[in-house]
């Protein structure tokens, strides 16, 4: 793929990531249409999941879309809906002339259907370019497909030597306002977020997205608690009922050590995120407890380091979960 392609790729996975914890149980997915290397359309998934990337895509190109070269994050839908038609048709009738996909879509509706449509009509496909990233940007819906649950992402704020809190269980504030917009930032990118019932008794966390003009996107809330329901909360008995949420590809978990721990030790952690303070706790809460563990050498080969990066005084580490 050329350079120029390459930059449409990014373009699309980039509007993609708008979606990202408001399409669910549908994919966030990106779309830009190119004519005479210009952008003539760009779409993304709307929230609720419709209308899809290709369609508000197409809907902003007009009749720029003949002869265009699209590119999508992941392979156009083929199967019917009362929401609206297949992607493929649409792309069809508007006459593109090229299509790069650079993924194809797990749903057993669509799973290779949609561009053997569009080959079937005369239109050129090339999947794959972008995968990596395509991949990384809807890993929410990869994984409830793959393995029948959400992403679930653990979030850790701790200071240089692994603690959350002093002894007397103060925490507040670990990390400084940088990381912590940018945990407002994640919290705006998933479906739902989850906390244990320690940590809801001693704070009452509110858990909705702090940051000016997207404050409507604080995603559902829900608690790890052998004990009663709380209203307005989705209760979890254990982290394995995350293989029985309903419209959830994204899952946050920000606490505290006890639902880190059981989250970790149930192998259920898909990514890490790590703040980390430029402070020394000595004495105190540990971010996480036994995991599981009994010989060292399994700890390793486990997590793959993937970002890293400064947020004013602290740094964040992203990890992600290396499985076959």
């Amino acid at each position: 793929m050329s350079e120029a392609a390459a930059g449409w790729m990014e373009a699309a996975i980039a509007l993609g990531a708008r979606g990202r914890g408001r399409t669910a149980p549908n994919p966030n997915v990106g779309c830009v249409i190119v004519h005479e290397e210009r952008i003539v359309g760009r779409g993304w998934t709307q929230p609720g999941g419709r209308p899809h990337a290709e369609a508000m895509a197409l809907a902003e190109a007009g009749e720029a879309a003949r002869g265009a070269h699209t590119f999508v994050t992941l392979e156009p839908c083929a199967h019917d809906s009362p929401r609206g038609p297949a992607c493929t048709d649409l792309l069809v009738e508007a006459g593109v002339t090229t299509v790069t996909v650079a993924l194809t879509d797990p749903d057993p509706r669509t799973n290779g259907r949609g561009i053997a449509r569009l080959r079937e009509a005369g239109i050129a496909v090339e999947v794959g370019p972008g995968a990596d990233a395509a991949a990384r940007s809807m890993a929410g819906f990869l994984t409830r497909h793959r393995l029948g649950r959400p992403c679930v992402t653990l979030k850790l704020a701790m200071s240089l030597d692994g603690k959350i809190a002093l002894p007397s269980g103060e925490s507040r504030w670990i990390t400084g306002e940088d990381a912590r917009a940018h945990v407002h930032l994640e919290r705006a990118r998933a479906d739902m977020i989850l906390v244990g019932r320690g940590t809801y008794e001693a704070d009452k966390p509110k858990l909705d997205v702090r940051l000016p003009g997207i404050e409507e996107w604080s995603p559902r809330r829900a608690l790890l608690t052998r004990g009663e329901a709380v209203e307005g909360w989705t209760r979890l008995g254990s982290p394995e009922e995350v293989h029985g949420l309903a419209g959830v590809n994204d899952l946050l978990v920000e606490g505290g050590s006890a639902t880190a721990s059981a989250f970790l030790q149930a192998d259920l952690v898909d990514r890490l995120l790590i703040y980390r303070a430029p402070i020394l706790i000595g004495e105190g809460k540990s971010s996480i407890g036994y995991i599981g563990l009994t010989a060292l050498a399994d700890a390793h080969r486990r997590w793959a380091l993937v970002d890293e990066r400064r947020l004013g005084i602290d740094r964040l580490e992203v990890y992600e979960r290396e499985r076959s």
